[in-house]
């Protein structure tokens, strides 16, 4: 059987795909050659990059598993694999922690002038020195402060584990999570017993209202969930962070609120389009920027790939010894 893992594939996995006998190719087809070169192949592996439409499946007669390796599903039409016969499988795990550590990483950068600093040094370092050290002096610590998460599933509470491990306080709101006990592991060199936080979510209002940062965690739906209402609602001087779907935050109404200095910051992984072409939001300052790399840590590649790989071998060979 052949796999195209047309997004790549940790070494790892690959490695488990041909040890049970697979043809892996990781020769990348582009997006329009796809509906073509799809026949050939039992399954397909992508990412985000890649786009599995109505069309690729019709074509793919010999298409019997679509691997996304990572969690959301938004690039697969999900009601034509179906139709279809196909199996949609993905790994919903294997990436939380690197997410929630990159939303730390904007954070982190944002209360402490980080991405602005670092654009500004190089170029003003030397002659500017002190002012720009006046400039970047007036600092926060994320300790004692609130963190409100949009959507409490497997990243969010991956997130308000590292929050209250930063000493944060956490306010959740998911209309589908009502409560999650939290394992709060330690290293285990530290030799502590591990506990359970018990976080209750809350409604929408009050965590926008009372939350000093904002991180979202949500599937992509059909309109923003942060929207020029919602960002009036959020404190002034307070931060915002997507790591999760492009559209899911406004991208013409959060520039907007930080030139108003109503929204002191945010971290921006994900955009409406991708490349992203908002360039009045590309070019705020208070901007901190990334391309989309939440789920990129080689460890969390890793975890995925086996992941991913294992779960594709025992449904090619049960479909294989039906």
């Amino acid at each position: 059987m052949r796999i195209l893992a047309n997004d790549g594939i940790d070494a790892a996995g690959k490695h488990i795909l041909e040890s049970q006998g697979f043809y892996v190719e990781t020769q990348r087809i582009e997006q329009d050659l796809l509906s073509e070169a799809i026949g050939e192949f039992d399954a397909i592996i992508v990412r985000s990059a890649t786009q599995v439409t109505r069309e690729i499946i019709a074509q793919g007669k010999k298409l019997k598993v679509i691997g996304r390796a990572g969690v959301g599903l938004d690039n697969i039409d999900r009601v034509a694999a179906e139709e279809y016969g196909v199996s949609v499988l993905n790994t919903p795990a294997a990436s939380s922690g690197s997410v929630a550590e990159l939303v730390f990483a904007h954070l982190y950068g944002g209360v402490r002038f980080l991405h602005q600093s670092n654009r500004h040094m190089p170029n003003r370092g030397k002659e500017d020195f002190n002012q720009l050290k006046k400039d970047y002096s007036k600092g926060i610590e994320l300790r004692g402060k609130t963190l409100g998460i949009l959507g409490f599933g497997r990243i969010g509470q991956e997130t308000a584990r590292i929050a209250i491990g930063a000493g944060m306080h956490v306010l959740a709101y998911d209309p589908f999570v009502t409560e999650a006990a939290l394992d709060m592991a330690f290293h285990p060199s530290l030799q502590l017993a591990s506990f359970k936080v018990v976080i209750t979510t809350t409604d929408l209002d009050t965590v926008l209202k009372q939350s000093d940062f904002i991180t979202l965690h949500v599937p992509k739906s059909g309109q923003p969930i942060i929207g020029r209402d919602e960002l009036a609602k959020m404190k002034k001087g307070s931060g915002l962070i997507n790591c999760a779907r492009g559209g899911v935050v406004d991208e013409d109404a959060l520039a907007e609120s930080l030139a108003s200095g109503h929204i002191a910051f945010a971290g921006v992984d994900v955009f409406e389009k991708e490349p992203p072409v908002n360039e009045v939001l590309l070019g705020i300052g208070a901007v901190s920027l990334t391309p989309h790399i939440g789920a990129s840590t080689l460890e969390a590649q890793e975890r995925v790939g086996i992941e991913l790989a294992n779960k594709i071998v025992s449904h090619l060979s049960s479909v294989k010894g039906a």
